[in-house]
């Protein structure tokens, strides 16, 4: 009789401070990711996310140089095989080779509620705005910047006297909560992409689930 299997390998994309990777790390360990966080990936030798994961007994690679990580990612993915792939504060564009092969079972999480405000600064682009909602968003990695489908949105009131930091922590502490749902959902089968679009439970999500801010 052969062993039983284990829980499906997640690879976990870094390029800095690495808390949404110790949310998972986390949601693993408690058993709300019913997933095992395989392999820690940075393009920056020295983020700090590294550290995190060899705390926590798992295998952590700097990538290499600015021409030769895709292809040094790519390889490594080929040799382990996850069932997942989270890029989580990963700030490098994924190239379509990367995308063809992976994208339909890779999640990004980024700080706005997009489509609103794809790429960077955007708890400034929110300040600047006059906005009264802000937020996280965890989507399927495509070809487009920040424009895969949608599949959870953590959501909050600005408020008075909000600055970027105090916005950031706030936001920060629902990608906590939202990347290790949507991991669940996608390693347990629930969630999947088809198409252009995302399924959770079998029905096509033409909206994210939304969360709204804990109090």
């Amino acid at each position: 009789m052969s062993a039983p299997e284990g829980p499906p390998d997640i690879a976990v994309l870094i390029s800095g401070e690495g808390t949404n990777l110790q949310a998972l790390i986390d949601a693993s360990a408690r058993g709300t990711l019913n997933a095992k966080i395989a392999a820690v990936f940075s393009d920056q030798p020295h983020a700090h996310g590294l550290a995190r994961a060899r705390a926590a007994h798992i295998a952590a690679s700097y990538l290499g140089g600015p021409r030769a990580w895709e292809a040094t990612l790519l390889a490594a993915l080929e040799d382990m095989a996850p069932a997942l792939i989270v890029t989580a504060g990963f700030m490098r564009i994924l190239g379509p080779d990367f995308v063809s092969r992976y994208g339909e079972r890779t999640l990004n999480i980024h700080p706005s509620l997009l489509p609103l405000y794809s790429g960077l600064n955007t708890h400034a682009r929110v300040l600047a705005a006059g906005d009264s909602e802000h937020g996280a968003t965890v989507h399927f990695v495509t070809r487009e910047l920040d424009g895969g489908p949608r599949v959870i949105q953590y959501r909050l009131a600005v408020r008075r006297g909000d600055d970027v930091a105090t916005l950031a922590q706030r936001v920060h502490r629902g990608e906590h909560v939202i990347l290790p749902r949507a991991a669940d959902w996608f390693v347990t089968g629930r969630l999947r992409l088809s198409g252009e679009s995302a399924m959770l439970d079998g029905k096509r999500l033409d909206e994210p689930v939304v969360m709204e801010e804990l109090p």
